[in-house]
C-alpha cells in the first residue's frame, strides 16, 4: 500500500538517518513499501525521511534510457535496477563536477540547478545484506547523492541560491503552509 511523501516542512525531513543494525525482513518489507510510493509518485528514488521514517535506506529505480552517455551507451550497464542502499556512504568522489536540474518528490513540482561530483563510489548493503560498492555516474550518481542527502536531512532547498529561494518563495511557503495543515 502506498502513503503519502513527507512534503517540505515536515519536521522528519531534516532529521538525520539511523544505522541500520541488520536487514531483516522488516527492512526489505519497508524497502519493498518504499518502491511502490515511489512508483506511485512517478519518482525515481525515495528516502525512508521522505515516508516518515528515519532508517538509513533509499530506494532508487533508474531507468535505462534516462541514463545514458552522449553516444547513447549505458552511464552504469552492471547495475541493476531497482536498487535498495541501506547504509550507504559515499567513499569516492570525482573532482569533476556537474550542473543539471533536480526536482524532489518532497518539493513538488519544483526543479533547480544543483552542482554535484560527476561519479561517486558508493559502498552499502543491499536487501540482502550483502555489501556492495558502486562506482556510479550520470543520473545514477546524482540521484545517489541526492538520496544520501536526504538521510542526512540535506534538502533541495539547501542548494538553492539565494535568488533561487527568493523566486521560488511562495511555493516554498505554500509547502509549509500545506504541511501545517496535512498535520
Amino acid at each position: 500500500m502506498a502513503g503519502p511523501v513527507c512534503i517540505y516542512g515536515n519536521p522528519v525531513l531534516r532529521k538525520q538517518s539511523e544505522h541500520v543494525n541488520a536487514v531483516t525482513d522488516e527492512i526489505r518489507a519497508l524497502a519493498d513499501r518504499m518502491l511502490g510510493i515511489m512508483y506511485s509518485a512517478e519518482g525515481i528514488g525515495l528516502a525512508a525521511e521522505q515516508i516518515g521514517r528515519t532508517e538509513a535506506l533509499f530506494v532508487l529505480d533508474v531507468p535505462p534510457r534516462a541514463d545514458e552517455d552522449e553516444m547513447g551507451r549505458p552511464n552504469n550497464p552492471g547495475v541493476k535496477m531497482p536498487q535498495a542502499f541501506i547504509n550507504p556512504e559515499i567513499i569516492g568522489a570525482s573532482e569533476e563536477t556537474a550542473v543539471a536540474e533536480e526536482g524532489c518528490l518532497s518539493f513538488p513540482k519544483l526543479y533547480v540547478p544543483v552542482t554535484r561530483p560527476a561519479e561517486v563510489v558508493v559502498r552499502f548493503l543491499d536487501r540482502d545484506g550483502n555489501e556492495q560498492v558502486i562506482n556510479a555516474k550520470g543520473l545514477l550518481a546524482r540521484a545517489i547523492q541526492h538520496e544520501l542527502d536526504h538521510l542526512h536531512g540535506v534538502l533541495l532547498v539547501d542548494h538553492m541560491t539565494s535568488i533561487a529561494k527568493v523566486a521560488h518563495a511562495l511555493l516554498l511557503r505554500k509547502f509549509k503552509k500545506e504541511n501545517k495543515a496535512a498535520r
